[in-house]
């Protein structure tokens, strides 16, 4: 097909659907780079020696600069996803994560009780997509009716969505049977798109903010930090991402870089390694630090980088190949061209980052991880963070759960329940098979469960389970 066509048939299509002609543009400038090979590539050749980083226990918590930014400092939540790998078709963060508390409810007062004991404004701002928008602001009205901001700024901004592209003729998809599925979100990298067509980062910066702190609604651990506010503040750091030490759970996700070239700090997500170098970019070893989407931005320094750059930074891209319909899998193959936010620190001549400790990643992104976080592995503390418990000296156990009778929230509630089994002392659990739970559970060691039969198995009330078994 024509490349002029297609450009034009992209155009009227986002224009139909109220796109801001910055967005247009930079999802064409994406789609031209995708044309001419662009796959983002980022090979181990291009990449120099990270170097050393602090830490965070090396920060001061009391550090007056933190005390002197919180009153200039906003919350930015990333609320655009469904739960669609646990089987939801609304914001992840509406389901239940702790002591029958959502995660939205968790962020709701982890705000207040910041807000309470810092005496400043923090204002809250959930990114949402077109798909969560409406159900999380009806949630905040219901449960939380008088939880607002000052300075008459929203609750949320919408992130923008941007068409699937047909692979076979990279033209946008049409899905009569569901038009809604012929459209995505372009990446949580829109952040810097929708401040800027929103009108949000000039309000933010005429109402006196300077520090934006974001993280992802499901990443409970993401509590704003006094001493990382501060060392941002007194440095004037204008980016900075909190890393910490990949693990073996960690092997496919975003590790930090730096650019051979430019010196530069970058992400280099899997999507950007080239195949070849597959194994090499799961080296643990060799790529040590790992993104948790944890970033500090300073938004003046924010305005100038997009200004210099015409509204239109030009980030790594991400091609992600899949079906219009995700769960059908006879559905047309589509592209869907993202793109991530992390990827803005390349972006940044003195970016920089932080080592972290794992507590403040602690993302639900399966059930796996919801029974972590549901059981007693994870205290909720009186500053409503979520935490590792402080018996536990190890980390959280690995937690593999049989697809066809938990992976969906459906089928996962009435297998716990009477709530999640104790997993303080597990070091790990397999489940293979249908088994339901009764109350007050305790696995300790590693433990498989197996049932092989058709019929489901129950585990008694008050069960302690310690060695491998078999039901």
């Amino acid at each position: 097909m024509n490349p002029d066509l297609i450009e034009a048939g992209i155009r009227a299509r986002m224009a139909a659907d109220g796109a801001p002609p910055l967005v247009v543009e930079a999802f064409l400038q994406n789609v031209r780079r995708w044309n001419a090979g662009d796959l983002g590539e980022l090979p181990g050749d291009s990449l120099a020696p990270l170097g050393s980083f602090p830490h965070l226990n090396a920060l001061d918590a009391l550090d007056p600069a933190g005390e002197s930014a919180i009153a200039r400092t906003v919350l930015i939540k990333l609320n655009g996803g469904l739960g669609t790998s646990m089987g939801l078709d609304r914001a992840k963060s509406l389901i239940i994560a702790k002591n029958g508390l959502s995660f939205l409810d968790i962020i709701v007062r982890q705000v207040e009780f910041l807000r309470r004991r810092c005496r400043a404004p923090l204002p809250l701002l959930l990114m949402d997509s077109f798909s969560t928008d409406a159900d999380s602001l009806a949630a905040l009205a219901r449960e939380h009716p008088g939880f607002a901001n000052d300075s008459g700024l929203p609750l949320s901004f919408c992130q923008h969505r941007v068409p699937k592209l047909d692979l076979a003729t990279r033209a946008p998809v049409s899905w009569p049977e569901n038009p809604a599925l012929a459209w995505c979100p372009p990446g949580h990298a829109d952040i810097y798109h929708a401040l800027q067509t929103t009108g949000l980062l000039d309000a933010l910066l005429a109402c006196g903010f300077r520090h934006a702190f974001v993280s992802n609604a499901d990443n409970l651990g993401a509590l704003l930090h006094m001493g990382i506010l501060g060392h941002v503040a007194k440095n004037n750091i204008p980016f900075l991402m909190e890393v910490t030490a990949r693990t073996e759970c960690d092997r496919k996700g975003g590790h930090l870089a730096r650019d051979r070239k430019t010196g530069r700090l970058l992400l280099r997500e899997s999507a950007q390694c080239p195949p070849a170098e597959t194994a090499d970019f799961q080296n643990i070893a060799k790529y040590a630090l790992f993104n948790t989407n944890n970033l500090w931005l300073d938004l003046e320094a924010l305005r100038e980088m997009l200004r210099a750059a015409g509204g239109l930074p030009q980030f790594p891209l991400i091609v992600n190949r899949k079906t219009v319909d995700p769960v059908r899998a006879d559905s047309p193959a589509v592209v869907q061209l993202e793109a991530a936010m992390g990827s803005a620190i390349s972006c940044f001549e003195n970016a920089a980052a932080l080592v972290v400790p794992r507590f403040r990643f602690a993302p639900v992104k399966t059930t796996n991880d919801l029974l972590a976080i549901r059981s007693d592995l994870y205290t909720l503390g009186e500053e409503h963070q979520v935490a590792l418990h402080p018996r536990r000296f190890t980390p959280p156990p690995d937690i593999l759960l049989d697809p066809r009778f938990y992976k969906n929230i459906a089928d996962f509630e009435p297998r716990f329940a009477h709530g999640a089994p104790s997993l303080l002392q597990c070091d790990s659990l397999r489940i293979d098979g249908d088994i339901h739970f009764g109350a007050n559970v305790r696995i300790e060691g590693s433990v498989h469960l197996r049932n092989p039969t058709d019929t489901p198995a129950r585990i008694a009330d008050a069960s302690r389970i310690h060695t491998p078994v078999g039901i």
